[in-house]
This record gives structure tokens, C-alpha cells and sequence, in this order.
């Protein structure tokens, strides 16, 4: 049986403005519980896969603090291990800031694992994947690389900045960046197998053609010479990639069924536990569709919305179709609608702060309105 251990990019390339300020997208909360980065992750201890190098890029705090000793992720403790591989150096220009990039500057690193093959997945997309299936697949294959994909109807809407596949049956005939021009789509999920000296040499054919090339980049280019197989995803996949596509994540989940192709009790999701009281709903409190963190206090009106951890909703106060980051503050009368609110936010009483459902706002951390 293959063996592999995992990688998890940083996934620079990506951009979610406002909150990114403040954390890498793997540190993102998401349902109010989780981080974006617990579901990689998950995915491959889950898998199998107990030896799991994590890039980080910048803003690492959040994500050091969310990954700690890797125990919660029920990681093998005798002969497993998450690794933690930062840059070396500053990068001059954000188009150096690649996945081919990190590798190159952690190379010791990836050339001290001793399994055969690598399992690569990114830090910022929410989805359910049996990396071992995989894995033993594409050993079985004899392809040079698999990259998993999923088909989207939407694809004119939430994949700017990422890259579709190019399929001849399940041959990859080219890795392209999407255009966003077609409903009808073959997402790339920027998830590969190879070997480990595949992906080594993939790093020095890169090197030899670009500067700012990233894996898909080279996988690209080397397609003629390469064996490129394409394994299609099924079931919840959201990639957080823009302000919009986060928000859109956490309430597509509001779904249960949406939520019960994610979340299956013989797949746990693992995160770190945050131990506090249960929420407190008052007399004359509203909750329609909404998840609720606990440690809050609901006094007025939830809907369609998702709320965080020691968050404080006054009398009167109405959210709606909202994400509510972890212990902001809602004061008595106040109103938010189509917004993400940030951490340790505070929307004093009788304040409105109201979006269009197209264009989702923002508040951000620690900000008083």
C-alpha cells in the first residue's frame, strides 16, 4: 500500500480583502467553530496521513496559535507530527510568493520525508476528501501527477483567481486560469499526488523556466511530457478566495443538506475546543435558520445568519443574513444586514449597517460604529 505524507499550501495567491489584514485565510473562523485549515487537515489525518507539513506565508500567528501541537487533529503522537515551514526571507514582490517558492525555501524539509508520494492540498477551501482513495488510485494509475477537480454551474461567479482543468476523458490536457466567461466549469482544488522526486523535479523545472511559476504553472507546462490524470470531487466544496465566496461559504451551510454532504459523524471534522458556557437566549429573543456559538447573549433578532463565539446581541438589535465574528458587540437597537463583522467589533445602539445582498459588507476587527 502507498504511503505519503502531506502538504498544505499557504495559498498566497489568494486574496480576501479586509479580514486577510489581520490573519492567513487558513486562520479564518468558519460556522462560528471551525478554521478553514482544520478542514485540510482533517481530510488527511482522517486519511491516514500522520506526518503533515503546514506553509505559512505571512500573518502566522492565528494560524500557529489555531494548528499548536497538532493533538487535536488526532494525529499519531509516537511516529506523527505537523510541521510548521515559514519563509525565509521577505519576498520583494507578492508575484514571488508562490507555492513553488515556499517549497524551494523549506527543500531540506520536503527532502527529509521518507515516504514514496506527497498529498498536497490548500490551506483555503472548505471541502470532504478521502486523500487515501486518492492516493492508492493514483499509485494504481501510473499517471505522473493526479489533481483533483470539482464541476461547478456557477463559474462565472466565485472563482476569480483560480485555475481550471482541461480534461481529454480523465487525461489532463492543460491547467489554465479561469476566466470566469462559462457557467460550466472543471475547478482545479490545487490537490495533487505525485512521488516525492516528482515533485522535486517539478521544483527544479520550474526554477529553470520562472521565478513566479506555482505548481500548476509547471504541471502545465511539462503536460506533454507528463502523464496528468484528473480525479472529479463530489459533494460540498467552497473555496474562500474573496470576501463574498467566504461569506457565501458559512450560509450555504445554513442547508442542511448542503451541510450533511460536508459534516458525517465517521469523518470528524477536528478543531481546537474552545471550553466556555452555553449561550444564554433572553425573554423577547428571536432565532430563525442561524447557527449560534456558544458563550453568547441573545436578546433580539437573529436570521439566516451565523454567530460567533461571546457574541452580545442587545434588545431590539436585529442581524440578518450575517457571519458574526467571535466576541463582537451588538448594542440595544442596533441593525446588520448582509455584513461580515469582524472580531471584538462593537455596533453601538441604533446603528444601521445595512449592504446590498450583491455586495457584501464589511466591518472590521476591533472597529466601534
Amino acid at each position: 500500500m502507498a504511503k505519503a505524507f502531506g502538504i498544505i499550501t499557504s495559498s498566497a495567491e489568494h486574496k480576501v480583502e479586509g479580514m486577510q489584514n489581520y490573519r492567513s485565510i487558513g486562520a479564518f473562523s468558519f460556522l462560528g467553530r471551525y478554521r478553514i485549515i482544520d478542514f485540510p487537515i482533517s481530510n488527511m489525518s482522517n486519511s491516514n496521513i500522520d506526518r503533515i507539513q503546514v506553509y505559512i506565508s505571512s500573518n502566522p500567528r492565528s494560524i500557529v496559535s489555531t494548528i499548536g501541537t497538532g493533538r487535536h487533529y488526532n494525529i499519531n503522537s509516537k511516529r506523527g507530527n505537523i510541521q510548521l515551514c515559514f519563509p525565509n526571507e521577505s519576498m520583494v514582490s507578492a508575484i514571488y510568493n508562490t507555492n513553488i517558492n515556499a517549497f524551494i525555501e523549506n527543500l531540506d524539509k520536503l527532502k527529509e520525508q521518507h515516504e514514496e508520494y506527497v498529498v498536497i492540498a490548500p490551506s483555503c477551501m472548505v471541502f470532504k476528501q478521502d486523500f487515501d482513495a486518492f492516493l492508492q488510485d493514483h499509485a494504481k494509475s501510473g499517471a505522473d501527477v493526479s489533481v483533483l477537480y470539482h464541476k461547478v454551474t456557477d463559474g462565472k461567479t466565485d472563482y476569480n483567481h483560480m485555475n481550471v482543468v482541461q480534461l481529454d476523458g480523465n487525461r489532463v490536457t492543460g491547467i489554465t486560469p479561469d476566466l470566469c466567461d462559462k457557467d460550466e466549469e472543471n475547478i482545479c482544488m490545487e490537490c495533487y499526488v505525485m512521488t516525492k522526486d516528482q515533485l522535486l523535479a517539478l521544483i527544479e523545472q520550474a526554477q529553470a523556466i520562472s521565478s513566479i511559476y506555482s505548481l500548476a504553472d509547471v504541471i502545465n507546462a511539462k503536460i506533454g511530457d507528463l502523464d496528468v490524470r484528473a480525479v472529479e470531487h463530489t459533494g460540498f466544496f467552497a473555496p474562500i478566495t474573496s470576501l463574498k465566496a467566504y461569506y457565501r461559504a458559512n450560509t450555504a451551510l445554513l442547508d442542511s443538506e448542503k451541510a450533511d454532504t460536508l459534516f458525517d459523524s465517521k469523518w470528524p471534522i477536528y478543531t481546537r475546543t474552545t471550553d466556555s458556557c452555553p449561550t444564554q437566549f433572553f425573554s423577547g429573543s428571536e432565532i430563525k435558520h442561524s447557527y449560534i456559538s456558544n458563550g453568547c447573549l441573545i436578546k433580539g433578532t437573529v436570521q439566516d445568519s451565523i454567530i460567533g463565539r461571546g457574541v452580545t446581541i442587545g434588545k431590539g438589535a436585529v442581524v440578518k443574513n450575517s457571519v458574526i465574528l467571535a466576541y463582537t458587540k451588538i448594542e440595544d437597537g442596533a441593525v446588520i444586514e448582509n455584513q461580515v463583522v469582524d472580531k471584538h467589533s462593537v455596533i453601538t445602539a441604533g446603528t444601521k449597517v445595512v449592504s446590498d445582498p450583491d455586495t457584501i459588507g464589511y466591518v472590521r476587527k476591533r472597529d466601534i460604529l
